[in-house]
């Protein structure tokens, strides 16, 4: 899976904005490594600096002290819609009679193509393929016919998707979650101004205070003097659609998001994961880095019922390489995996080992992991995933691989574990969790784990429609 992107918005009293979004979007570098911008204004005009790569590289010295103001927003991308290049970089600007605008997106529209259209009919100009042009074409057509909270009610109305948004219009900034609250957005207060942004870690960066999520339909308005902000409930959802993958994967663990401390929720997933599926083994090892929380919570579940495993560390991770999913060719990404990953032989020889992580995608990884074990001398590997298998794509912001490149997309488990050549396997229950996250499974996006989307997309069911059969989570060891 490919990170998403992360959205950041600042009001500030007296102080110029662009160095406190630049930390804050080195804070949410995870979600996007692709481009970053920041683009502020100063009550007289909008400036604004876009580039490609990761946050340090886009940004010096100069180019933060050219981008005046107390009020912008910022954006780190991954693109899972739009090109990879630099017109699809954001925050994407636009000028227009009433004023200038600012947009950063996080998420994905359904419905953009038909959007983009309408408005390409009515004379707007494209200059990107991303759908976030689409959002800020149609709010800039809004607000020329209706005041600030009209013209987001209206764009809401119209768009359908993921979405976290900050915008920017001349200089108030805005934050709005979609009516399903699928991506997440907070609000904090600094010591002299408020911040809106993806995740929490950003306001902990800036020494600020969290006070909430911004609710699902939710538009919150950052006075522009940075004194306080005003909100307005633009849309009263039946039902959420909070994406549990940001649990399980993408948030950094010290973020809270929807009231949950991430790395709490990962221990508590590694809890459930040893009740519903413990296996004896001398030693239970965390695939790093977002299988240590799992791990770690899968072993003191473990010890509690009196288990003698031992939580380790047996695979050590060279921070300098690249990501295994940029290589081009899979002979690449099986060679990726050992460069990233090594295995410490004293803690695994002449051992049964579990290891933990938080999904599986292609199966290449996994495969690889268990081969460079048992090479180090484990002599069993039982593999417990933090998840339930991910059998469809992901249409809300998540660029995840196609169904047919899914290892659990016409796979049983059973068939998976002789595949990746597991002693064992075992994914957790959609059930357990909905309820290590205290919600319903009806209020979760669960699309890629059952095939059935809280959004009406083309070709695909809907999450109210008949459930898929159930593939279930776990396989029998090897030698049953």
């Amino acid at each position: 899976m490919h990170e998403k992107c992360g959205v950041v918005g600042i009001s500030l009293e007296d102080r110029d904005a662009a160095r406190p979004l630049y930390y804050s979007l080195y804070a949410l570098q995870h979600r996007g490594q692709e481009s970053a911008g920041i683009v502020t204004h100063d009550g007289f005009q909008q400036y604004s600096h876009v580039e490609m790569g990761l946050v340090g590289d886009a940004f010096d010295p100069g180019d933060l002290e050219a981008l005046n103001g107390s009020n912008g927003i910022g954006h780190v991308r991954y693109p899972t819609a739009g090109s990879v290049n630099a017109c699809c970089a954001q925050p994407f600007s636009v000028s227009f009679k009433s004023g200038s605008l600012g947009l950063s997106h996080n998420g994905n529209l359904v419905n953009a193509d038909e959007i983009g259209d309408e408005l390409a009919d009515l004379g707007h100009a494209f200059t990107s393929d991303g759908d976030t042009e689409v959002i800020a074409h149609d709010l800039a057509r809004n607000l020329l016919e209706e005041d600030l909270v009209r013209a987001v009610k209206r764009t809401m109305n119209r768009i359908h998707g993921s979405y976290s948004l900050t915008i920017m219009h001349d200089e108030t900034v805005l934050g709005v979650r979609d009516p399903q609250g699928n991506r997440p957005l907070c609000i904090g207060e600094l010591e002299d101004g408020y911040v809106l942004a993806s995740e929490s870690a950003a306001i902990d960066t800036l020494d600020g205070e969290l006070i909430r999520d911004v609710k699902p339909g939710e538009l919150v308005v950052l006075h522009a003097d940075g004194t306080g902000y005003d909100t307005y409930q633009l849309v009263e959802p039946e039902n959420t659609a909070h994406c549990f993958f940001e649990h399980v994967y993408f948030a950094r663990p010290d973020s809270t998001i929807d009231e949950n401390l991430v790395y709490e929720v990962r221990r508590e997933l590694g809890r459930k994961l040893w009740e519903e599926s413990g296996v004896e083994s001398d030693v239970v090892l965390p695939v790093p880095d977002s299988g240590r929380a799992f791990a770690s919570g899968y072993a003191e579940a473990a010890q509690d019922d009196g288990s003698d495993i031992e939580f380790a560390e047996g695979l050590m991770k060279n921070r300098y390489v690249g990501r295994t999913f940029i290589m081009p060719t899979q002979d690449e990404r099986e060679r990726a995996v050992r460069l990233k990953l090594n295995p410490i032989k004293s803690t695994i020889e002449g051992k049964s080992v579990t290891i933990i992580d938080d999904s599986i995608v292609r199966g290449t990884t996994s495969t690889q992991l268990i081969k460079l074990l048992k090479d180090a001398g484990a002599e069993e590997v039982h593999v417990r995933i933090g998840a339930p298998p991910i059998v469809a794509p992901c249409y809300m912001g998540i660029d995840m691989a196609s169904r047919d490149e899914l290892i659990a997309g016409n796979q049983s488990v059973d068939e998976i574990r002789e595949e990746i050549e597991a002693d064992s396997l075992s994914y957790l229950s959609i059930d357990a969790i909905a309820e290590t996250l205290e919600t319903s499974r009806t209020d979760l996006c669960l699309g890629c784990v059952t095939g059935e989307y809280p959004y009406d997309i083309e070709g695909e069911a809907t999450d109210r429609d008949v459930a898929r059969p159930d593939i279930g989570t776990q396989s029998s060891p090897a030698d049953d």
